[in-house]
C-alpha cells in the first residue's frame, strides 16, 4: 500500500488595523458595530462611486513582507477578480494578481511566494426571521484592507502549520499593522491540500488537485480540519478513487469535511488591472526608508533573548509571544539589576508565578520579590562579612580554589550559610564569594 505525504499550501488573511477603509473613507473598525453603519457609495459599490487607495495599508503591507525577506515590487498594481457572491456588492473584488506589492521570502524552510493587498467582503449572517431561516448581509466590513500572504505548499504536518502561522500573528503585531486577533475573525486561514507518494515527491510532482479549506478561525479548529481532510483523502486514494479539486469546510461535531462548491481556477476570476486606480511605484529609497522604519522583528528578538539572558527556548517563545510583555521583562530585568536579580528568577515568577498580571508596571514587580527576599534572606552586607570571615578561617579550601580545584566552592558556600543560618541568598552569595576568592 502506498503511503502518503501531506502537501499543504497556505493562504493567511490579515485585516490591517488602519483607521479608513481600503478604498474609501469610512471607518474600518467593523467589529461589534451595529449592521450597515460604517458604508457609503464606494463600499456599497454603487454605480458611480469612485475608490482610492489607502497609503498606510500599502505601507503596512510592504513592512509585512519585509519583515518575511520578500523583494518589493518597484511597480505594482490593484486587478478586477470577478465573482458572484451577495456578500460582493461590485460583483468583483479589488485585489492584486500579477503585480503583488510583495514576492517571495521566507520563515525558516518554509517559501512565502507572495503578500499582496486586496478589499474584505461583506458578512453574511444566517439567522431565523418569524421561523424561516434567512440570511442577512452586513456590508460594515466591505472594503476593509485585507493582507493575502500565500505560501509554496512547503507543509506536510500541522506542528509546522501552526508554528509559522504563529509566526505570521506575531509579526503582524510587532509591526502593529494588525491585532490579527482570529476570534474576531481579523486573522483567518485557508489551507490547500492533496497528497502525495514517496516518490512523487522525489521527481518534485505536485499533485493535479488540491482541496481549500476555507472559514478556518483558530489554531486548534486548523488542526482538526486539516486532519480530517488528510484522512478522507487517504482513504479514497486507498481504495483505487479520484479526489476533486473543489473547496469544503469543517463540520466539529461529525468531525468531517463537507464539499462546500467547485475550485475556481485563475481564469475562472476573469482578472483585468482596475481601471479606477492607478498603479503604484516605488524608488529604492522609498522601499529601504520603510524597511529601516521596522522594528526588532520576534526572530532577532528570539536570538538576543539566548545570547544575553541565556533563558530556555520554551521561556523565550512565552516571553517574546506578545511585544509589551518581552518589553515588560527587559525593564524588570534593569531594575532588578540593582538587586542581583537574575534574568531566569523574573522570567521565572513572570511565566510561572503570573506576577506581572498581578502588577502593572514592572517597578512593582521588582519591589514585590524585593520584599519577599528580604524577609528570606540576609542583606548584602551579612553576606559580605560572613564571606570575608570564611575566607579567613578556611585557609586549606581557599588554596585549593587558587590551585585549580573549582568545586571546593560548593564546600566555602555552604560554610557561609552556616554563619548565615542558610538565610543567604545563593546566587548572592556564590557572586561575593567569588567575587572575593578572584581577589587573591
Amino acid at each position: 500500500m502506498n503511503k502518503f505525504t501531506p502537501i499543504i499550501g497556505l493562504e493567511v488573511h490579515i485585516e490591517l488595523s488602519t483607521k479608513s477603509k481600503m478604498f474609501c473613507g469610512c471607518s474600518s473598525d467593523h467589529f461589534g458595530k451595529a449592521p450597515n453603519t460604517q458604508v457609503c457609495p464606494v463600499c456599497l459599490g454603487l454605480p458611480g462611486a469612485l475608490p482610492f487607495a489607502n497609503k498606510e495599508a500599502v505601507t503596512a503591507t510592504v513592512k509585512f513582507g519585509q519583515a518575511f525577506g520578500s523583494r518589493i515590487n518597484s511597480f505594482s498594481k490593484f486587478d478586477r477578480k470577478h465573482y458572484f457572491y451577495p456578500d460582493l456588492p461590485k460583483s468583483y473584488q479589488i485585489s492584486q494578481y500579477d503585480m503583488p506589492l510583495c514576492v517571495g521570502g521566507a520563515f525558516e524552510d518554509k517559501r512565502i511566494r507572495r503578500v499582496h493587498l486586496e478589499e474584505d467582503t461583506g458578512k453574511l449572517v444566517h439567522e431565523t426571521i418569524n421561523g424561516e431561516k434567512s440570511t442577512l448581509i452586513d456590508f460594515n466590513r466591505s472594503s476593509v484592507p485585507l493582507m493575502e500572504m500565500v505560501t509554496e505548499p512547503d507543509f506536510h504536518d500541522t506542528v509546522s502549520i501552526i508554528r509559522f502561522l504563529k509566526e505570521a500573528q506575531m509579526v503582524a503585531r510587532y509591526l502593529g499593522i494588525s491585532n490579527a486577533d482570529m476570534e474576531k475573525g481579523s486573522m483567518r486561514l485557508e489551507a490547500n491540500i492533496s497528497l502525495s507518494t514517496e516518490e512523487g515527491i522525489k521527481k518534485g510532482e505536485l499533485p493535479n488537485y488540491k482541496v481549500e479549506l476555507k472559514n478556518i478561525n483558530s489554531f486548534k479548529f486548523l488542526e482538526k480540519a486539516i486532519n480530517a481532510e488528510i484522512k478522507r483523502q487517504e482513504e479514497i486514494l486507498t481504495a483505487g478513487g479520484t479526489i476533486h479539486s473543489e473547496t469544503r469546510g469543517y463540520d466539529e461535531v461529525k468531525q468531517t469535511t463537507y464539499s462546500q462548491r467547485s475550485k475556481e481556477e485563475a481564469k475562472d476570476y476573469r482578472y483585468f488591472p482596475e481601471p479606477d486606480l492607478p498603479p503604484m511605484r516605488f524608488t529604492d529609497g522609498e522601499i529601504e526608508e520603510i524597511k529601516n522604519s521596522l522594528p526588532e522583528l520576534p526572530k532577532d528578538k528570539r536570538k538576543r533573548f539566548a545570547d544575553k539572558y541565556s533563558l530556555s527556548n520554551d521561556y523565550i517563545e512565552i516571553l517574546i509571544s506578545n511585544p509589551g510583555r518581552s518589553s515588560y521583562f527587559e525593564e524588570a530585568v534593569s531594575l532588578g539589576q540593582n538587586w542581583n536579580l537574575s534574568a531566569k528568577l523574573i522570567a521565572d515568577l513572570m511565566i510561572n508565578k503570573k506576577l506581572d498580571l498581578q502588577h502593572p508596571e514592572p517597578a512593582g514587580l521588582i519591589k514585590k520579590v524585593v520584599e519577599i527576599i528580604k524577609v528570606e534572606y540576609s542583606d548584602g552586607s551579612d553576606v559580605e562579612t560572613a564571606v570575608n570571615e570564611v575566607v579567613a578561617e578556611e585557609s586549606k579550601a581557599v588554596k585549593d580554589y587558587n590551585n585549580g580545584k573549582g568545586e571546593v566552592v560548593g564546600f566555602l558556600m555552604g560554610m557561609v550559610q552556616k554563619k548565615l543560618k542558610g538565610k543567604g541568598n545563593p546566587s548572592m552569595v556564590r557572586e561575593k564569594l567569588l567575587n572575593k576568592l578572584n581577589e587573591r
